[in-house]
């Protein structure tokens, strides 16, 4: 059996292992392929593809497929839309991500004069750190507070300075999940909901929020999942089928920022088979 991963972040964005370390992990653990899906970004695609090549050259197959994680705005919070398959060279779509970059970076910068109003000193370089090219998230404010000794945990980071509620948390801008689902239409790509039942909507609420995304051209929802417990499998399926969605999965795979997620196979309780990734293909031809 041939196992694939469709939701993979590298330090591109908020991953702490670089695209070709990610292309090696994926071939020591026997992928067959896997999506690289970081944030706002698709940086690291070429990269990755291009070690993927070298692997197969030398015998190790693997495919890395392009994609993005795109965080839109649905009732004070954020959603998550993957876009997987998308054509990485898409003017629009670099566009826009390059817009929400900047977005992020004026929003990191406020952040930044709120830690130090707490007399917290960070720098840019600090978020940055061997990685100048990464896109910046909560991510690496957390790791910097580690680092620096103001925080024991990155747990402890969210709760005391980073979440919504948290003094240095500041909002940015954000598309509609609307948009971001015609956005990555038009680059080529199959949008997907990511993992659903992690923004704790109500059961109603989750129905109307896919209703509303399916009449905008959603074709898939993350059914496959590393935080997926008792029926929260069975519960997606179902979704997916009322809906007539695609099925996909992924790890959401970060390396050491989230350790216990392993790349393919989550918890342990994680196996996708590539009839998955065809399904996609088949979609995206659609």
């Amino acid at each position: 059996m041939k196992y694939i991963d469709l939701h993979v972040h590298s330090n591109a964005s908020d991953g702490t292992l670089t695209p070709s370390e990610v292309v090696d992990h994926a071939v020591s653990l026997s992928l067959s392929a896997f999506a690289l899906t970081d944030h706002d970004t698709l940086n690291g695609i070429a990269e990755a593809k291009e070690h993927a090549a070298w692997h197969t050259a030398r015998g190790n197959q693997i495919e890395v497929y392009s994609g993005v994680e795109i965080s839109a705005a649905y009732k004070n919070r954020d959603i998550h839309i993957l876009g997987l398959l998308v054509d990485e060279e898409n003017e629009l779509l670099r566009m826009t991500l390059e817009k929400a970059v900047q977005n992020r970076d004026a929003r990191n910068h406020k952040m930044l004069e709120r830690f130090a109003d707490l007399g917290i000193s960070l720098s840019m370089e600090d978020l940055y750190g061997d990685c100048p090219d990464t896109v910046i998230t909560r991510a690496h404010f957390a790791r910097a507070l580690v680092a620096k000794g103001i925080v024991s945990s990155l747990s402890e980071a969210f709760e005391l300075y980073l979440n919504h509620s948290a003094p240095c948390y500041v909002s940015r801008e954000y598309p509609s999940p609307e948009q971001a689902v015609s956005l990555i239409l038009k680059a080529g790509g199959v949008p997907v909901l990511a993992h659903p039942l992690l923004y704790d909507l109500p059961h109603e609420e989750l129905l109307s929020l896919i209703e509303r995304l399916k009449k905008a051209g959603l074709a898939g929802i993350e059914v496959f999942y590393s935080t997926n417990r008792g029926q929260d499998e069975a519960t997606l399926k179902a979704l997916a089928s009322h809906f007539s969605l695609v099925m996909t999965g992924g790890s959401d795979f970060h390396g050491a920022a989230k350790p216990s997620i392993e790349l393919g196979y989550g918890k342990g309780n994680l196996k996708i088979p590539y009839s998955v990734l065809e399904h996609v293909k088949e979609a995206k031809r659609t």
